[in-house]
C-alpha cells in the first residue's frame, strides 16, 4: 500500500513424519504422516520429559515461560541428532514468541533450531523450502537474533522473507466487518492502521486481544486504526466478539484470499503501515501492549 503511488491456512506442514503446525496449534501430539495418518511416536527417555515441557509451556505463568523457554532449548541442543530434534526444536521455535520473552531466550531458542538443522538438513518439499528453515529466518529477520547455518536452503529462506515483505508493502484489500460495511487498506492513508491476522480457536490470538483494544483505545484520536481479519465464518467470530467484546474492526476473509495475499501461514501476525501507507513494522506472533508501542513508534506513534 503508497498513498497516490501504489494500489494498494493456517497451514499444517510435514516435516521428517512429525506434523508441524505453525503458531496457533497445540505442537507435539500425535503426529502425522505425509499421507496424513496419524503415527505414534517413540519418543526416548531422554525425549519425553521434554515433549511434555512443550505440552505445557503455555500454561507456564509469564514470568517463569523465559527460563523454561531457554532450559529446553539448551536440552534439545543436548539430544543426539535425529529427526526427533528437529521437530522438537522446531516446535519450541514456534511456542517461543508468545509474547515478551527476552532477546537472550530467543537467541538460545533459534541457536538451537539452527544447530538441528546443521545436523539434520532437511530437502525442498514440492520445490518449495521446508519450514523449518522458514522458521529460523523469521526469528532472525523479525526478531533481530543471530543464526550461523551455512545452508542454500535458509538462504533461500530469508530471500522469500524479503519478497514477502516487498508483496505486503504493495497489498491492497476490501474486507467487510461484521456489520456489513466494507474497509479497503488503500483509502486509510493518513492512518496508522496494524493489519492483524487471527482466529476465535488461536490461543495467543485471543490472549493479545485485550492489549490490542487498549491501543486502540489509546491512539484512536491520533488516526489509529486496527483491522482484525479472521478467516472464519460469520457464525464463528460474531458469537465470539459478542462475548469478548472489542471496539476495533473484525473483517471476514472466509476465503483466505487476503491471507494468502500476506503470505500468513501462522496466526497470530501483524502488520503497521505509516501515515504514508508505506510497511514499515510487523510481528510473527502475539505481542505484549510493550511490545506493540515499540513496533508503533516506528509508525511515528508515540
Amino acid at each position: 500500500m503508497r498513498c497516490a503511488i501504489r494500489r494498494c491456512s493456517y497451514l499444517r506442514l510435514v516435516e521428517t513424519g512429525f506434523l508441524a503446525a505453525n503458531l496457533c496449534v497445540f505442537l507435539l501430539f500425535p503426529p502425522q504422516s505425509v499421507s496424513g495418518q496419524t503415527q505414534q511416536t517413540d519418543w526416548t527417555d531422554q525425549e519425553k520429559p521434554i515433549v511434555q515441557q512443550l505440552r505445557g509451556l503455555r500454561q507456564v505463568p509469564d514470568d517463569q515461560r523465559a527460563q523454561v523457554t531457554k532450559d529446553l532449548a539448551l536440552a534439545i541442543r543436548r539430544l543426539p541428532a535425529s529427526a526427533h530434534k528437529l521437530s522438537l526444536a522446531n516446535g519450541l521455535a514456534n511456542l517461543s514468541t508468545e509474547g515478551d520473552f527476552a532477546h537472550d531466550t530467543l537467541q538460545e531458542v533459534a541457536a538451537t533450531l539452527a544447530a538441528a538443522l546443521g545436523e539434520r538438513p532437511l530437502l525442498e518439499e514440492n520445490g518449495q523450502t521446508a519450514i523449518s528453515y522458514i522458521e529460523l529466518a523469521q526469528r532472525v529477520r523479525y526478531e533481530h537474533v543471530q543464526a550461523s547455518l551455512d545452508s542454500p536452503q535458509f538462504a533461500a529462506a530469508m530471500s522469500k522473507l524479503v519478497a514477502d515483505d516487498r508483496r505486503r508493502d504493495q497489498a491492497d484489500f476490501t474486507l467487510q466487518d461484521l456489520e456489513g460495511k466494507p474497509w479497503t487498506l488503500r483509502s486509510l492513508c493518513g492512518k496508522v492502521v496494524l493489519v492483524n491476522f487471527w482466529a476465535t480457536w488461536c490461543p495467543p490470538c485471543r490472549k493479545g486481544m485485550p492489549d490490542l483494544e487498549a491501543l486502540y483505545q489509546q491512539f484512536a484520536k491520533q488516526g489509529f486504526l486496527v483491522l482484525a481479519i479472521s478467516d472464519e465464518d460469520k457464525s464463528k467470530v460474531q458469537p465470539f466478539i459478542a462475548q469478548n467484546p472489542v471496539t476495533y474492526p473484525i473483517l471476514l476473509d472466509p476465503g483466505r484470499k487476503v491471507n494468502e495475499l500476506f503470505q500468513v501461514s501462522g496466526i497470530p501476525k501483524s502488520f503497521i503501515y505509516n501515515r504514508d501507507g508505506n510497511l514499515v513494522a510487523e510481528s510473527i506472533d502475539m505481542r505484549t501492549r510493550k511490545q506493540f508501542l515499540e513496533l508503533l513508534a516506528q509508525a511515528g506513534l508515540h
